[in-house]
């Protein structure tokens, strides 16, 4: 995880009232939302990989995102798209992929073949995994998203040599972490339950995964407690 001590300072969101960059000029551009978890995935790959200096963060501001985005940049009007080499391209975990497939760094996709269709195998999962743990939050949280969580613990377990669902850090970890994080979050301050309480892997697997990259700097570049 070499990449994760790299502090990159936040520019502020772009609005309604922000001029363009000067689009289609050559640069690459990965335009997100701090705070949105899709964006998160893509924010993740180009940090683990190493691509700050060759992938240009632009945030934009959701709450009033600038006419032009939509316009000129991704007529889908949401976040995360890519502009590489005079297109967009969008959809987070096409651009996971993407960038792993086109750019230089550490790759996120194993060579095993075993450990290949289980990935694929997690990753046709997660959007049950987000419905399920959504759903939970409104009846009993802490019963019905015990399963979820479950099946997390369980996936780590598959391959023994690391921490990661795949043993080594891949693209399913970046697809489940930014979600896992916020439930995490919500169940702990609104529910007061430690999701990784009984599940140990989770909870090593939590520490591990560099979710930092992308979720822990302030505006003017300073860690976050």
């Amino acid at each position: 995880m070499a990449t994760a001590g790299v502090q990159e300072v936040r520019v502020p969101p772009l609005t309604s009232t922000s001029e363009p960059p000067s689009l289609f000029d050559g640069t690459t551009r990965l335009y997100i939302s701090y705070i949105c978890p899709y964006a998160q995935r893509v924010w993740i790959t180009r940090n683990y990989k190493g691509l700050q200096d060759k992938i240009k963060l632009v945030p934009i501001d959701l709450q009033n995102r600038p006419a032009w985005y939509k316009e000129k940049v991704y007529p889908e009007n949401k976040v995360p798209s890519l502009e590489h080499n005079g297109k967009v391209l969008g959809e987070s975990l096409d651009l996971v992929k993407y960038i792993d497939d086109n750019f230089e760094g550490p790759s996120l996709v194993p060579s095993d073949p075993a450990k290949k269709e289980f990935g694929e195998e997690l990753i046709s999962h997660v959007d049950t995994f987000t419905k399920e743990l959504y759903s939970a939050l409104k009846g009993d949280p802490i019963h019905q998203a015990g399963p979820a969580f479950d099946y997390l613990e369980n996936a780590l377990g598959k391959f023994g040599d690391g921490p990661f669902f795949l043993g080594q850090f891949s693209w399913v970890d970046i697809a489940y972490v930014p979600f896992v994080e916020r439930f995490q979050l919500v169940f702990a301050d609104v529910f007061k339950h430690d999701i990784t309480e009984g599940r140990p892997k989770l909870a090593t697997w939590i520490e591990r995964t560099p979710y930092a990259m992308c979720n822990k700097w302030k505006p003017n570049g300073s860690e976050q407690d």
